[in-house]
């Protein structure tokens, strides 16, 4: 089977609300659609169906019109919500990973350089710039613990781990200096547009 990959997707309408006051409610959600867009597509690029999991209606239903599958979140924030995609790919026996849903600068090269360690056996783990988890993936139950410093948690709790450091999986937008960082990258000026 192949890689279950799953994607959190919080509201679009409420999501990212440290961005505030850099971002009128419109332009947030703009942002937050079309980072999930992003994310979801570039998955789908490199070969693999995506698993949206959401609490939200409206998410839900941008990605069934995309045409992505999608799972319901049952709370618990995104631990939770990992959680719930995890036990859903067990009942297919598959490999596990869970993608945010705001990396900007995300390739299909990023997604296949933690899918070819995944599918040979061993976890995989992204760091996020600011010492978070980005990315995170292996095989049967986990007990994920997002949030600062959640890298070197998550990496306590894992064997076999290849650490996948790269630029597309290092940036996610969290705050205002994000949010410039991306739009300053090779590759993160379609951010402006999307914003509107």
């Amino acid at each position: 089977m192949p890689v279950v990959v799953i994607i959190p997707v919080k509201s679009f309408r409420t999501g990212k609300r440290r961005l505030n006051d850099t971002l009128d409610d419109a332009a947030r959600g703009r942002l937050n659609a079309a980072l999930a867009l992003h994310v979801a597509s570039t998955v789908e690029s490199a070969g693999i169906v995506p698993l949206v999991v959401t609490g939200d209606p409206e998410v839900a239903e941008w990605a069934t019109t995309t045409g992505f599958p999608t799972l319901a979140d049952p709370g618990g924030g995104l631990d939770g919500a990992a959680a719930a995609g995890v036990e859903w790919a067990g009942h297919s026996d598959s490999e596990w990973l869970v993608l945010h849903s705001d990396l900007p600068l995300l390739s299909s090269a990023d997604v296949e350089a933690l899918t070819e360690p995944l599918v040979s056996g061993n976890a995989v783990l992204a760091p996020s710039s600011d010492g978070g988890t980005s990315a995170i993936g292996s095989r049967g139950g986990f007990s994920f613990e997002f949030g600062v410093s959640s890298f070197h948690r998550h990496l306590a709790r894992l064997h076999r781990v290849v650490i996948v450091a790269r630029r597309g999986l290092a940036l996610d937008i969290d705050s205002r200096a994000d949010l410039q960082a991306a739009l300053a990258a090779p590759g993160g000026a379609w951010l402006a547009e999307a914003m509107g």
